[in-house]
């Protein structure tokens, strides 16, 4: 899978994806990072990209041709003539595990990173597919949103984690956030490993790995139990017996 991200700072992109998980997926080849700087196309001497809005206001906005022109260097010289572009904005969709998962399955992925008070919404209109947001709040730029977005995609192409970093038990994967996570020493500072897992027990193991998402999605995100699917009838079961449990001691 490729990525192409239009930036104004090419060299924070570099730097923040070529180490670690990614960056040995990127020396096996299985993930390419192509950064465009948009500044490049600008058509000014100065090698401005910005200027002031249209009906006053704080701030600067980047102008449209310089961005679109970016665009266009990548999106012609791709065989896919509809590939995603995702600009990083907090009016956009919210980032989730599943749309990872969705955009893990394209080819070629183009990310556009806004800077300054905005971007010209005719260039946004003439080219962007998806709008996402990483959360609410703002950055100073969509370089750091790029990248969040680029770490989990990643971590869903096929032959980037190895077994040992397999996700398929992480945060949201099953809809829930993950159980917690022990290893040596069994000891510390008075607090043991918990009995059973390390009984050897796979079942005993599955079954309170379980109810321990259950119990920490219901005490720290309890909307995520309200989605359709997520609950077995064995889990409502499980959180039925606690809340009488409750009930009785109250």
């Amino acid at each position: 899978m490729t990525f192409h991200v239009l930036t104004l700072f090419p060299e924070m992109i570099r730097q923040g994806l070529d180490t670690s998980i990614l960056g040995r997926a990127m020396d096996a080849g299985i993930l390419k990072l192509n950064t465009v700087n948009i500044r490049d196309f600008s058509t000014d001497k100065h090698k401005h990209v910005d200027d002031y809005p249209y009906g006053g206001g704080a701030g600067m906005v980047m102008q449209a041709p310089p961005i679109y022109d970016a665009w266009r260097s990548v999106a012609e010289t791709l065989p896919e003539k509809k590939t995603r572009v995702v600009y990083l904005t907090p009016q956009g969709r919210p980032f989730t595990q599943q749309m990872a998962i969705e955009l893990a399955a394209e080819e070629d992925l183009i990310l556009l990173c806004g800077h300054y008070e905005g971007v010209d919404e005719r260039v946004l209109e003439e080219i962007v597919t998806d709008p996402v947001s990483i959360g609410d709040y703002v950055l100073t730029g969509g370089e750091l949103a790029a990248m969040v977005v680029i770490d989990a995609v990643s971590r869903m192409v096929p032959g980037v984690l190895t077994n040992e970093e397999s996700g398929s038990d992480e945060s949201f994967m099953n809809g829930l956030l993950e159980y917690p996570q022990y290893t040596r020493p069994e000891v510390f500072h008075g607090r043991p490993v918990p009995e059973v897992l390390r009984s050897g027990h796979h079942a005993r193991i599955s079954e309170w790995r379980r109810q321990q998402s259950l119990l920490r999605t219901r005490a720290m995100r309890p909307e995520l139990l309200l989605k359709e699917g997520v609950l077995t009838p064995k889990d409502r079961r499980f959180l039925q017996s606690l809340d009488e449990n409750i009930s009785k001691n109250e």
